[in-house]
Formats: structure tokens, C-alpha cells, sequence
């Protein structure tokens, strides 16, 4: 114990580096597991929607139309910005939004955890990772 009181004293900046570090880690580990959204990949989607998740689709009219996960309902980003008005019966079913690339569909995932969704989700990669699993698409 002498020892390390006799560390503590010698190397303060070393110290209060770790302490800091820990204390980073410690608000990292808790702000991940009380996020309101994730990101989960199209085999956990899969998985989600069979267990009966909402697939929501936040691409422009245009891009649905040419072709969408079987399922899904167009919701364009802007309605979710809006209050996600068409979504409010599923707040407390699973959400998984989507976009082309997984990019705009994680922030509409973290706006729908803002707004009282209990466990909303990205698709990791979007349509192009969907496509990429060799996953079906529709077209109307």
C-alpha cells in the first residue's frame, strides 16, 4: 500500500489520466446500453420482423416505388421529423428504419427513440446491405 500511495504521489498526471479514461468508458458504457435506438444488421432484421417488427422505409416516394423490403411502410424522413404521426400505434413494437445506405435512417432511429419509440433501430448499411445479403425486394 506504501508502494502505491508513493506512485500516486509521484506520477499525478498519469493518474489523472486514468481517471479520466475510466470516467470516459463509464459514460460510454452507460449511454449505449440506455440508448433508445440501435443498429442491427439485415439478419437481425430478418429475425425482428418475423417476431412481428415494423420495417419503415424513409426513402423518397420514387425510391420505394422502384423497389423496398417486402412489408415495409413508406414514411418519409420528413413525417418522422414531423412526430412519426403514422407510426404512433408502434411505439412499443419494434421499429427498424431505413434508408439506402443506413446513414439518414440512424438519425431517423435516434429521433424516434427521442420521441417515446421504446426500441427503434437502423438497418446497419441500409437497402444496399439488404441487397447485399442477396434479401428480397419488391416493387409496386
Amino acid at each position: 500500500m506504501q508502494q502505491f500511495l508513493q506512485y500516486l504521489a509521484n506520477h499525478p498526471w498519469l493518474v489523472a489520466a486514468a481517471v479520466v479514461m475510466a470516467g470516459l468508458v463509464i459514460v460510454h458504457e452507460f449511454r449505449a446500453r440506455t440508448a433508445a435506438f440501435g443498429s442491427i444488421s439485415p439478419t437481425e432484421a430478418v429475425r425482428l420482423v418475423n417476431s412481428g417488427a415494423v420495417l419503415v422505409d424513409i426513402r423518397p416516394r420514387e425510391a420505394f416505388d422502384a423497389g423496398h423490403i417486402a412489408g415495409a411502410k413508406h414514411v418519409p424522413g420528413a413525417a418522422i421529423a414531423d412526430g412519426a404521426k403514422p407510426l404512433e400505434r408502434f411505439k412499443d413494437k419494434p421499429v427498424i428504419a431505413y434508408c439506402d445506405s443506413g446513414m439518414t435512417a440512424g438519425a431517423a432511429a435516434r429521433h424516434l427513440g427521442r420521441l417515446g419509440f421504446t426500441k427503434a433501430y437502423n438497418l446497419r448499411g441500409g437497402l444496399a446491405a439488404w441487397r447485399q445479403d442477396n434479401l428480397p425486394v419488391v416493387k409496386d
